[in-house]
């Protein structure tokens, strides 16, 4: 991870010293997850990565995260975070834009 590395996502941690500190206070509560890769894609310097996520006992998630790689380190992330049991309302999103 570069040390400026940016973390696109506006409800959450922006550089790399802000993820870090995230993601280890993170590690207790996130012990169990079981992560299961469905799709890894590359072109140029970015990368795809599409996951199921589950916690023992806890929601079912989708992840899509789309990393920018740059001289081997990753640069960027944006991340796409949707609840498995939501997901059929979302099918239909453009109904409610149009009442």
């Amino acid at each position: 991870m570069r040390d400026d590395f940016v973390h696109h996502r506006p409800d959450s941690t922006r550089n790399r010293t802000e993820w870090l500190a995230a993601l280890r206070h993170a590690l207790g509560p996130l012990a169990g997850m079981q992560v299961d890769i469905l799709h890894v894609v590359a072109d140029g310097d970015r990368v795809v990565m599409h996951s199921r996520r589950r916690l023992p006992g806890g929601p079912e998630i989708v992840v899509v995260d789309v990393l920018r790689v740059q001289d081997g380190q990753v640069a960027e992330v944006w991340e796409i975070i949707e609840p498995v049991a939501q997901a059929a309302a979302h099918l239909q999103w453009w109904k409610t834009a149009h009442r």
